[in-house]
């Protein structure tokens, strides 16, 4: 009996909803990288965008999806990942920038773990 009202208490606790834990983006001004600060290539692969291409990686352009809720909350679909080459690597590696519409961009050197918002000069 004891043990029935235990596994009974304990699918209880396990079933119940958890509570939802807000992971907004950071907004204060760490969170930020004026265009000139990039690194050459991030400013090149930024051009790129703007023009619309022609994209060296068949990735870019790619949906992102924001798995790691780094970026403000969208519709799948909002942004776009493009790849910044890293000199010395023959593969991807970790940096990017994604999208949403012009001009909403965000720098990652850390293959999103976390993001500065791009802030072109007024």
């Amino acid at each position: 009996m004891v043990r029935a009202l235990r596994l009974g208490l304990l699918a209880a606790v396990l079933w119940m909803p958890l509570p939802a834990v807000a992971n907004p983006p950071v907004r204060d001004e760490a969170g930020v990288v004026a265009v000139g600060e990039l690194p050459a290539e991030a400013r090149e692969t930024l051009q790129l965008i703007k023009r619309g291409g022609p994209f060296p990686y068949p990735r870019d352009g790619a949906i992102f999806r924001n798995h790691e809720r780094k970026l403000p909350r969208q519709s799948r679909g909002y942004y776009h990942e493009y790849t910044v080459k890293t000199p010395g690597l023959r593969h991807r590696g970790a940096r990017r920038i994604v999208c949403g519409p012009l001009p909403e961009c965000y720098y990652s050197a850390d293959h999103y773990n976390s993001f500065k918002q791009i802030q072109e000069s007024q």
